[in-house]
């Protein structure tokens, strides 16, 4: 026989609930890939970010909540921290992206742009099976993260119900 008050009370979050909490647990989930524990932490910021009053667009706190975790948001002009971020992301997988030169070199940064560096990422990493993302953020800043290729079709469809424009790193220009 079992007792289930010896159990938490766990909300599951399954296709018929589309609410914005829901939702949010989705993506949290897609741009953890393989790390329950890791969305369920961003999950829990989220939650509790919004229990305070911050009313912003789920997006923008989704953004704050997984900055340098799950996700990165830097200045367009900023190539290097561009780099930085997305090297950190793709350490969770033990992934490196072959910048094609040297990022510690500062001559690294005077031939290319935001463009070529996340089109390079974008293909370094779909020969992993890993999609880079870019969100509007409506400034001049470069936000995004990267979830399995296969969940391609379903990061999309939930970027619209959570109205969040989003594209591909390799179509940004």
């Amino acid at each position: 026989m079992r007792d289930d008050d010896d159990f938490e009370d766990e909300r599951g979050f399954g296709d018929e609930d589309d609410s914005v909490e829901a939702q949010v647990w989705q993506l949290l989930a897609l741009i953890n890939p393989g790390d329950e524990d890791a969305a369920l932490l961003q999950f829990n910021a989220y939650r509790e970010a919004v229990a305070e009053g911050d009313d912003d667009e789920p997006a923008e706190v989704v953004g704050r909540v997984i900055d340098w975790r799950a996700g990165f948001m830097v200045a367009e002009d900023d190539l290097r921290a561009l780099v930085q971020a997305v090297d950190e992301l793709v350490a969770r997988w033990n992934l490196s992206i072959d910048w094609g030169g040297d990022p510690d070199d500062d001559d690294f940064f005077d031939d290319t742009d935001a463009g070529t560096l996340l089109g390079l990422a974008s293909d370094r990493l779909a020969e992993s099976g890993y999609t880079l993302w870019l969100r509007e953020t409506g400034n001049d800043a470069l936000a995004g993260w990267i979830t399995l290729s296969r969940d391609n079709e379903a990061m999309r469809e939930l970027a619209g119900a959570l109205h969040i424009n989003l594209r591909p790193g390799s179509d940004f220009g």
